[in-house]
């Protein structure tokens, strides 16, 4: 991986369905937001509740930081972008 994830803070967007994180590429702090979709995909017993969703993140956390690396590399180091989001495609 080329990202850290040592903030294990997280949070949910209700007006937007996501989960956000953050990881960090040396001292430049990216954000991510991990779409209510996705986390559906990963853990399809998931319902609609906030704390359900905060649970399939907890859950699911290797294979979404992986995920993570993945889009931040392909999508271009350098470029200005300092936010990404993870659609149910990304996984």
């Amino acid at each position: 991986m080329r990202l850290n994830f040592p903030n294990t803070s997280r949070s949910f967007d209700a007006t937007r369905s996501r989960v956000c994180f953050w990881g960090y590429d040396s001292t430049i702090e990216i954000s991510f937001f991990v779409e209510a979709e996705a986390l559906k995909r990963l853990c399809p017993e998931v319902a609609s509740a906030e704390t359900e969703f905060l649970e399939a993140f907890d859950a699911s956390l290797g294979r979404i930081h992986e995920v993570a690396d993945k889009v931040y590399v392909n999508g271009g180091k350098g470029k200005g972008s300092y936010t990404y989001i993870l659609a149910a495609k990304d996984f």
